[in-house]
């Protein structure tokens, strides 16, 4: 039994002592294990300890006296041990311990033992693991808090037999059940044991011969109050910490996350998006390093586009044959890369948009499970329900048009949209180009 008190006394106090040397300052404490650093802020360390209880002299006894009550449950409970203690956390995990009791050992009434009264005052100097933390339990645990404790301890023992006293030295290990009440107090309830490797008094007050050193054994129960202090909110032994390896990976994951953000490439391009400023190009389109669709003739329409109608245009057997993709397609048209364009108050299209009306009729013919919606417009010059009428008349008759060419009218809808006020009006040549039809294919 001394050897095991010993070898775990040792233990628990050779963790706080090398604790004790790791670097520490008032805001962060670093504790180093293989291949990686810790850092804990944000908590109290101090907390000062009141606890009451019974003590209870183990051995050694004379014949006829007794510790305890033998007829009662548990042998009684004497309320004869108080103390005070201060304790300093190094880290979230170990600390150190300083506390002073007073114990008195006397016969029970009615345990059959001679009377007899010894007084004993002990100072603990212990190291403190916190047993929660250090199996990394204290999110689950709560309010809930378990310490271990175990270091070395003198005293001082009175016997009133002899009106005479000694001094004692020896070893004390205990745990350390908590219940948090608040961020700052907490109930606790300690158990623990002593061993004294000097002792000539027995328990009882008798005192041994000089050179007869007894191995003296006491235990301690008590119930107690601990209260931290600090200009934190609350105490190491319960503050959830967040640890440096965890700060710096949530960082990298922020970062990674805000690259393949930057990375995204909303129209397929090939150029990410926070190089690209023109991040609606049509997929299949070459693209220049700022994903500006390549115009070398600078007329507003990207070359491949305007290869892509000129090969549907003339393709005499109506079938696409180069590799711009169908959604390519539906961008060209859907977007108003391909429109029908009017003169001035006419309601048929002009000779320059016949190219367009061909696209759209080879489109449709080589694919017969599309529909197509025409809308048309108008410019602003003239009345409001004048231009709403012109705007229809329109689209129906580019809808006629395309019936004529062989496409099913069940296939084509039309839309009167009015005025088309996007441009100035003052302007003939902006003018020019609202006055148009323009398509959507659907399905």
């Amino acid at each position: 039994m001394k050897k095991s008190l010993l070898t775990l006394s040792v233990f628990v106090l050779l963790s706080s002592l090398t604790s004790a040397q790791e670097k520490t300052s008032k805001k962060e404490f670093k504790e180093t294990e293989p291949n990686q650093e810790i850092v804990y802020d944000n908590y109290n360390r101090w907390s000062i300890e009141l606890s009451a209880g019974q003590a209870k002299g183990i051995k050694p006894y004379d014949d006829g006296y007794y510790s305890s009550n033998p007829e009662k449950v548990f042998g009684g409970i004497q309320l004869n041990s108080f103390g005070i203690g201060a304790r300093y956390m190094l880290s979230p995990k170990f600390g150190l311990k300083l506390s002073f009791n007073h114990d008195k050992f006397t016969n029970q009434s009615g345990s059959g033992s001679l009377d007899f009264e010894t007084k004993q005052i002990r100072v603990n100097f212990e190291g403190v693991v916190n047993a929660i933390r250090l199996f990394s339990l204290e999110e689950s645990a709560g309010r809930i808090g378990l310490l271990l404790h175990g270091g070395i301890q003198t005293s001082n023992m009175k016997s009133e037999v002899y009106n005479t006293d000694e001094w004692n030295g020896g070893l004390i290990v205990g745990f350390t059940p908590q219940f948090r009440l608040t961020n700052n107090l907490s109930i606790n309830a300690d158990i623990s044991l002593l061993s004294n490797f000097r002792q000539h008094f027995n328990w009882n007050g008798t005192y041994s011969e000089s050179a007869n050193n007894l191995s003296g054994q006491m235990s301690s129960m008590t119930l107690g109050l601990s209260y931290s202090f600090g200009k934190e909110k609350i105490h190491g032994d319960w503050a959830i910490i967040e640890d440096k390896r965890s700060k710096e990976l949530k960082e990298l994951e922020g970062r990674i996350a805000d690259i393949e953000t930057l990375m995204n490439d909303s129209d397929k391009d090939g150029v990410p998006d926070y190089l690209d400023v023109e991040n609606n190009s049509l997929a299949g389109v070459a693209v220049d390093t700022k994903g500006r669709m390549v115009d070398l003739n600078n007329n507003g329409v990207a070359d491949e586009l305007e290869k892509y109608v000129d090969k549907t245009i003339t393709n005499n057997n109506n079938t696409v044959t180069n590799n711009v993709s169908d959604g390519m397609v539906l961008k060209l048209v859907n977007d108003g890369y391909i429109a029908a364009y009017f003169d001035n108050n006419k309601r048929y299209p002009n000779t320059g948009s016949t190219d367009n009306l061909g696209f759209i009729l080879n489109y449709l013919k080589t694919n017969p499970t599309k529909s197509l919606e025409i809308t048309g417009y108008a410019d602003e010059l003239g009345k409001t329900e004048y231009n709403q009428k012109l705007s229809s008349d329109r689209a129906e008759n580019v809808k006629t048009i395309l019936v004529k060419a062989g496409i099913d009218a069940s296939r084509l809808t039309i839309k009167a949209n009015g005025i088309d006020d996007s441009v100035d009006k003052t302007s003939e040549y902006a003018r020019r180009l609202v006055r148009k039809v323009v398509f959507k294919i659907v399905n």
